[in-house]
């Protein structure tokens, strides 16, 4: 009887540690939740899991998949979104799920996410316009660069069958140099294409973008001409050395600095391609510049330095730094608050005007509460005027002076590629939760 009674009391007791631990995971992963939704992080902007709670058994395997921090999370027995807008549509939480609870989709029932239509051979409904990686809705960088590569294995093929014969037309023209681009590029000068690549900007892409040191989450790909990369974990330098290096050993010529304008077809199938630089002709399109349009840029000095950045993607990255945030919408107030929660970072929030006059009310509330705690410092009236190493030139008003910085995040507004899409014909839609 006695053992019996040992027995019942350890039983209760795991039982009890148990249900008391999950209690308190839970309570980390609410908590987590509301910070994310007080600084705009919950709401998924592209590819996302969505958890089916009536399958879900609360194993965890998804959040110990997951490549990235804080995107999942158990919260009584069942899997939930934690920062769903950093989600960069890996799809290893989906693979990990024992039960098959987990599927990736675009847009939530109740907000929609904009997704130009493509075939799946990567073309448009505009004929000879392909599109591949983030564009389309594919931000891992390995997902991108397959993309990229099979779209114009697609093209090659495509191209031996077309009977288009124009002197001084190219058979490819690639816009784009990020991942897909560039996975394009390789893929084009290994079918022996005559093809063009231009950006608007850098080599790099989005990944140019990223803050210095970054850590990019990606897995093993095939890069044409260069073999089976195994990366799991680099940052943002070491990514872009890659590129580097991958280009001079294969040769690939790419020009930068160089925007693309307009996209007019002709009768015959082909298309002129017209770019900051001049126009060209070519048979064929992959669009790769993707999704989060051209960063509006301020044009002062030092702004191509590797410690500014035109989106927050990782908050808690930055620890004891002084950190400048310029603009005045929420994007820029969300990721000056969001910046200034963490460690003992002294974040200066710059504006050009004398007053916040977009903002959404919950931002202004959490802003002045901030303000008034001193988290945070605003200049109003202030405009950049030089980015250097270690320090920003920043005038206020009719004085100028310099201030102390590790990193500057601009928030300028930018051109969204939607509407460059829509002008020329190709097909949008907007998916609502769709697989």
């Amino acid at each position: 009887m006695l053992s019996k009674i040992i027995s019942l009391v350890v039983i209760s007791l795991a039982i009890g540690i148990y249900v008391l631990v999950k209690g308190k995971k839970s309570g980390h992963t609410e908590k987590k939740i509301t910070r994310a939704k007080e600084f705009g992080f919950h709401e998924p902007v592209s590819l996302h899991p969505a958890i089916d709670p009536a399958k879900c058994i609360g194993s965890g395997a998804c959040v110990k998949a997951c490549p990235e921090k804080d995107i999942l999370g158990i919260s009584r027995g069942k899997g939930k979104l934690i920062n769903a807008s950093h989600c960069v549509g890996h799809g290893a939480c989906a693979a990990a799920c024992p039960v098959d609870a987990i599927t990736l989709v675009f847009g939530t029932e109740t907000r929609g996410v904009e997704i130009p239509y493509v075939t799946p051979d990567f073309e448009t409904n505009v004929k000879g316009v392909y599109i591949a990686g983030e564009l389309g809705g594919m931000g891992l960088i390995k997902n991108a660069i397959t993309q990229g590569r099979e779209a114009v294995e697609y093209i090659a093929c495509a191209l031996k069958s077309e009977e288009i014969k124009e002197e001084n037309t190219y058979d490819l023209i690639i816009i784009g140099a990020g991942p897909a681009g560039i996975g394009a590029s390789l893929s084009a000068l290994k079918h022996k294409l005559n093809f063009l690549t231009i950006d608007q900007s850098e080599i790099g892409g989005t990944v140019f973008n990223y803050p210095r040191h970054k850590i990019v989450m990606t897995s093993p790909v095939e890069i044409p001409l260069y073999g089976k990369v195994k990366l799991r974990e680099t940052t943002k330098e070491a990514l872009l050395d890659l590129w580097m290096k991958i280009i001079s050993q294969t040769g690939l010529k790419i020009n930068t600095n160089e925007k693309m304008l307009a996209l007019s077809p002709h009768k015959n199938g082909s298309y002129t391609i017209k770019t900051s630089k001049g126009e060209y002709r070519a048979k064929k399109v992959i669009l790769a510049i993707g999704r989060r349009g051209t960063p509006r840029k301020l044009g002062v000095p030092g702004e191509a330095l590797p410690k500014v950045a035109y989106r927050l993607l990782d908050p808690e990255q930055h620890q004891d730094e002084d950190i400048l945030v310029v603009g005045g919408g929420d994007s820029a107030v969300e990721a000056a608050m969001a910046l200034a929660g963490q460690g003992a970072n002294r974040v200066i929030l710059s504006y050009r005007k004398e007053a916040f006059g977009r903002i959404k009310a919950g931002n202004k509330t959490r802003l002045d509460s901030a303000i008034a705690k001193e988290a945070l410092k605003v200049i109003f009236n202030s405009n950049v005027k030089e980015i250097r190493e270690k320090d920003v030139k920043i005038s206020e008003g009719e004085k100028t002076g310099f201030i102390k910085n590790d990193y500057v995040y601009i928030f300028a507004g930018g051109e969204l590629p939607n509407e460059f899409l829509k002008s020329i014909g190709i097909k949008i839609e907007k998916k609502f939760g769709t697989a």
